[in-house]
């Protein structure tokens, strides 16, 4: 009897103990591209944190399984002045920390990047935020033959280019005060034909899509390093174009002979690619060009050139997978590469036709997209890019080697050419990128 009392009393004291000392974990992240001060990020509207550089963050206070976290901006940054967004930022604790959290922060462009396929070069421009009037500010040699395509990290510290016909990856460490380039990695070997590239938002992972041997590279990225990490992924025939979702958990890639989109699961850990997400690759139209993913990560949009259309999905946050929203919109032109503005508001094409114009289309509240007008850009415009203050649009013009430069309508997406433009580049002007 006293046995089992003494058994009672024991049950009674672990249950008690499970209740005081619930499991509780943390809640963190990656702040990027923060340049102000000030910024105060908040989980579950109590817990402050201030944070005064990009890298990892975690709060104070811990959050116990079963009960909900959710990552807010409290106060944005200042000096410059930043507008920084939270991606994955709310959800049940399950048994483990939170480590996914990002927090995106940007302000108006400061640089503008064109990469000149023929030239071989690398033109920069300083970006006069008043009214988008581009200033050379040098030209650089690029580290590879064919330059083609060009990406910018998340913080703004380095530019990756894409160098096609040598088959490498160039990095150069961006100088914050004057945007001018310095090599800091001369030669990193990739698949055959490198076309595209892509850095995750945290800024640690860079991918590459090769278009000659169809597969993509993944590479772990600091302080202007790249490191492979594993082999390249097949991703269809011929991969020309790539983007992440906004929280870096997939990534998607178009080919371009195959008229697909193939999606591969990103590990936050290792940057390592896996395929296998149910129903890739999802069916696009000819000529998949490009891709653009809204700033939710809800819409996704491809440009189809040879089928002169526009596709438009909608993206399972959970799975990545695609669903297609209708059919592909008629553009009748050809539509080479697609952006999307940080509002989520608009969708610009550039049309590689007789008539080199760029499209502007509005996004509806279901994703569908809604034609808005057209403007007169130069000779072959190949690529657009839109300014992270949403108040600019940027057209590498292959043929005439120039970049024009538009200003947007901020209520109708409407775009007219700044005074100015368009600006000398290199020959061969084909990708574009703001810092």
């Amino acid at each position: 009897m006293k046995t089992l009392r003494s058994i009672a009393v024991l049950a009674a004291a672990v249950g008690m103990a499970s209740c005081l000392f619930q499991l509780e974990y943390n809640v963190g992240g990656t702040v990027t591209g923060l340049k102000g001060t000030g910024l105060v990020l908040q989980d579950n509207s109590r817990d402050d944190l201030r944070v005064n550089a990009n890298g990892a963050f975690t709060f104070s206070s811990r959050v116990a399984k079963g009960n909900t976290y959710s990552v807010t901006v409290k106060t944005q940054p200042s000096n410059p002045a930043q507008t920084c967004t939270v991606q994955g930022g709310s959800g049940t604790m399950a048994k483990a920390n939170i480590t996914g959290v990002v927090v995106s922060c940007s302000q108006a462009g400061r640089y503008a990047y064109v990469a000149n396929q023929t030239a071989g070069t690398i033109s920069a421009f300083s970006i006069d935020s008043a009214n988008g009037f581009l200033t050379p500010v040098a030209s650089f040699a690029s580290t590879g033959a064919g330059p083609v395509a060009l990406a910018v990290d998340p913080n703004g510290a380095f530019l990756y280019v894409a160098n096609n016909t040598s088959n490498t990856i160039g990095l150069f460490a961006i100088n914050d005060a004057t945007g001018a380039l310095t090599v800091t990695d001369f030669s990193i070997a990739t698949g055959t034909g490198p076309a595209a590239l892509c850095v995750d938002p945290t800024g640690r992972y860079l991918y590459v899509a090769n278009s000659g041997s169809n597969t993509v590279s993944a590479f772990a990225i600091k302080s202007g390093i790249a490191t492979p990490v594993g082999s390249p992924v097949a991703a269809g025939n011929q991969p020309v174009a790539l983007q992440t979702d906004p929280g870096g958990n997939f990534l998607y890639v178009t080919d371009f002979a195959g008229g697909n989109v193939t999606v591969l699961a990103i590990d936050g850990a290792t940057g390592a690619l896996t395929a296998g997400v149910s129903g890739s690759p999802f069916g696009a139209g000819a000529g998949a060009v490009s891709i653009a993913v809204d700033p939710a990560g809800t819409f996704a949009y491809v440009a189809n050139q040879t089928a002169a259309t526009i596709s438009t999905y909608s993206i399972d946050l959970t799975t990545g997978a695609l669903t297609a929203s209708g059919s592909p919109l008629s553009t009748a032109s050809a539509p080479q590469s697609i952006a999307v503005d940080p509002a989520g508001k608009f969708v610009y094409a550039a049309n590689v036709t007789s008539s080199n114009d760029v499209a502007s289309y509005a996004i509806a509240s279901s994703g569908a997209l809604r034609f808005s007008s057209t403007a007169v850009a130069r000779s072959l415009p190949v690529a657009v890019a839109v300014d992270p203050s949403g108040q600019f649009v940027y057209i590498a013009n292959q043929n005439s080697g120039n970049v024009s430069v538009f200003t947007v309508d901020a209520a109708t997406g409407a775009l007219t050419e700044v005074t100015g433009s368009p600006f000398l580049t290199g020959s061969g002007a084909r990708s574009v990128a703001i810092d």
